[in-house]
């Protein structure tokens, strides 16, 4: 919304977790890791920043806990603090605060939008909700404004929307010094206007600044939703934006696009977190997006490379019209991964290796080249006599490394198919 009124925008996420960063975790806990264009790896949350405000992020656009105390012990044992006792208050959050003030700097935004992960109450964000407090008083009241997200359960039994959880959460916010300015409630149902002055009440905060978020079919209809709410406009009043005419055609023509009833295109995605479709979750909206460019629809057939394994290709991947095979860790799943790529090789069907998912299809070349099932890559077996993947020499003895799902604007090779070919005769 702010974009579409000709403002610079960039955006930060501040995640309490204590690893320095998601690279080493699973992705059945974290999802993908989004990897900026600076090579940092990052919440899957910077990947939809980028969809959303068409903004390159750098690795000073997500900040964690780790991080955090990691640079402050490291301050202390060069002696920075010339011997003074380390505290929350103020050596954590000077820090925090100091990398939303260099996200400002290198951006040039006008605004900087700072999320905080978790949910209010948890222990591990009060440093962070201190450090944003702290921020009002240091840049000026009239140049931070607080946005407050909150659920609004349905009780079926009454079929009427709680507002009680909001209320609580609000008081909790006071508790650490925060005013909300704005309420964003989250619904399945609609709210009613009753429903925003009761908000609006207990929350002190202007009836305008309760802004109804009730589901919707598509997460790119949502900035429609804000503005139809007035979000926009009251953003702009309130912290004193100088901006031009609001143009959101284009993205209305996209929510548009996406409505519209479509051909279908069943298309598989082949990994091994299939379970956890957030695992996946850059390489699926890239999918959607290049269908809808192209006035098609998608419907990802999720395929586990394990299942593959045991029951072989032909009744998994024999209805569809492309397959994908993402990047991955570790060598489970790997043969699963190798036979999708021979399958998609024999049949002619259009072929998507990502990192990963490319070495497979090498993988799988090769053996059918010269015959033989020894092809590897030495990752997966380090006594293979046909190495067709290696690490490159530089890279054998490092061990501080994360690697489960890095998506993100690393360059990747792959295939491009001339033709749309629905899989027929089996090809050598």
């Amino acid at each position: 919304m702010l974009k579409s009124r000709g403002l610079k925008v960039s955006i930060l996420k501040l995640d309490p977790y204590l690893n320095v960063d998601p690279g080493t975790m699973s992705p059945y806990q974290h999802g993908e890791v989004f990897v900026t264009e600076d090579g940092a790896e990052t919440d899957l949350d910077l990947g939809h920043y980028e969809r959303f405000v068409d903004e390159n992020l750098t690795r000073l656009s997500n900040v964690t806990t780790g991080q955090i105390y990691s640079a402050v012990i490291a301050k202390e044992r060069r002696g920075d603090y010339l011997g003074g006792t380390i505290q929350v208050i103020p050596h954590i959050t000077n820090d925090i605060k100091a990398r939303i003030a260099a996200v400002a700097k290198q951006s040039n935004a006008d605004v900087v939008i700072v999320e905080i992960g978790g949910t209010v109450g948890d222990i591990e964000s009060l440093p962070f909700l201190e450090a944003i407090r702290q921020m009002r008083k240091d840049v000026g009241r009239d140049s931070v404004l607080y946005i407050h997200v909150t659920l609004l359960p349905h009780i079926g039994s009454t079929d009427e929307l709680k507002t009680k959880p909001t209320q609580h959460s609000v008081m909790a916010l006071r508790g650490v010094g925060i005013n909300a300015d704005v309420i964003l409630c989250r619904a399945d149902y609609s709210i009613s206007d009753e429903i925003r002055e009761k908000v609006a009440f207990f929350s002190d905060v202007d009836v305008r600044a309760v802004i109804p978020v009730q589901t919707v079919d598509s997460i790119y209809e949502v900035p429609l939703v804000l503005e139809e709410a007035g979000l926009g406009d009251y953003l702009v009043d309130r912290l004193d934006l100088q901006s031009n005419q609001l143009q959101l055609d284009d993205w209305l023509a996209l929510v548009q696009m996406i409505r519209r009833p479509k051909r279908v295109l069943p298309i598989a995605l082949v990994g091994k977190y299939v379970e956890l479709k957030d695992a996946y979750i850059s390489v699926v909206e890239s999918l959607r997006h290049a269908s809808w460019h192209q006035e098609l629809d998608i419907d990802i057939h999720w395929v586990s490379a394990e299942q593959i394994e045991r029951e072989g290709p032909d009744r998994l991947l024999s209805n569809v019209y492309g397959i994908v095979v993402p990047g991955g860790f570790g060598d489970r799943g790997i043969e699963g991964k190798i036979m999708a790529a021979d399958y998609a090789r024999e049949y002619k069907i259009p072929y998507l290796g990502l990192c990963l998912g490319m070495q497979c299809a090498t993988i799988a070349f090769a053996r059918h080249v010269i015959s033989s099932n020894d092809v590897n890559s030495t990752e997966f077996d380090p006594h293979t006599p046909h190495p067709v993947i290696d690490l490159m020499p530089d890279q054998r003895d490092i061990t501080d490394k994360g690697g489960t799902m890095r998506l993100g604007v690393y360059p990747c090779n792959w295939c491009r198919a001339p033709t749309l070919m629905r899989p027929t005769a089996k090809t050598k």
